[in-house]
């Protein structure tokens, strides 16, 4: 038998039915192996949502993101608003080109492109991210002045810088009801005031600012700084209320006096 195998080298070879069982064999396990490969992704998925569980507390980590905690878009007691500029005149004076209002869930419920009553002559692209497509179909300034009047009414507004955007509208606010987080103390570095960008960086781990401005994220971000800090900065609010409400009563009595100082003042003859 030996000897006529090696005669014939080729006998095995001219079998193909092992061949055939081998590709059938291959054939039936490739369904196998997709759903292995099924099975050992979705562990892995479940795993991973596990992992970042315990991360997930906002008390206890800085936050990764400025996405909103829930899809509620309702105007609630607390909003932040942030603007962007164009250049009118000669291109050195700001006109209001963007405002943008989120909710303290950090949901937008305002955000419109302002067509300034000045010719624009320098869109700032580069800071605004406003472009000249964007001024077309903008509505008119005294339509986004008006809305947003209404909308920050007998609210607290919080934002960084707030002077310059309520300059830009051409509106006041009270005092009482600001929460600027360039001038809140503990947000204040010996006295100067730190860019929202740093602040960001700082206080929630969030980068914003890297090139074109987005009123969104910023006005996210000034939110996420108050109410990271609401809770202190509110007693530090009420504090100062009440020292001025000291400094009134106080005047009034000074006043008197003078008043009496001068009735009884001998008089010209």
């Amino acid at each position: 038998m030996s000897s006529e195998a090696k005669k014939n080298p080729k006998h095995f070879q001219l079998n193909p039915n092992w061949v055939q069982l081998q590709k059938k064999l291959k054939s039936s396990a490739k369904p196998s192996r997709h759903s292995n490969n099924l099975q050992s992704e979705t562990p892995n998925s479940i795993l991973g949502k596990r992992k970042e569980k315990p991360n997930s507390d906002p008390d206890d980590a800085k936050p990764s993101s400025l996405i909103p905690t829930n899809d509620d878009s309702s105007v609630t007691d607390v909003l932040a608003m942030d603007c962007e500029m164009v250049g009118v005149g000669q291109g050195n004076k700001s006109a209001l080109g963007r405002v943008t209002l989120v909710n303290k869930w950090r949901n937008v419920i305002y955000d419109e492109f302002v067509r300034p009553v000045e010719r624009v002559v320098d869109f700032r692209t580069h800071i605004s991210g406003i472009r000249p497509r964007d001024l077309k179909k903008a509505k008119d300034f005294r339509v986004v002045q008006k809305k947003v009047a209404e909308l920050i009414k007998g609210r607290i507004l919080v934002g960084h810088a707030l002077h310059n955007d309520l300059k830009a509208l051409l509106l006041t606010h009270p005092k009482k009801d600001l929460r600027d987080t360039s001038e809140y103390q503990p947000f204040l570095k010996v006295g100067r005031r730190k860019a929202l960008r740093h602040l960001a960086a700082e206080v929630l781990g969030v980068e914003i600012q890297n090139g074109e401005h987005c009123p969104v994220d910023d006005a996210r971000a000034a939110m996420l700084l108050y109410t990271k800090s609401r809770k202190e900065w509110e007693k530090s609010v009420e504090g100062q209320l009440r020292l001025k409400e000291k400094q009134k009563k106080r005047k009034p009595r000074k006043k008197l006096r003078s008043d009496i100082n001068q009735d009884h003042a001998p008089t010209a003859s």
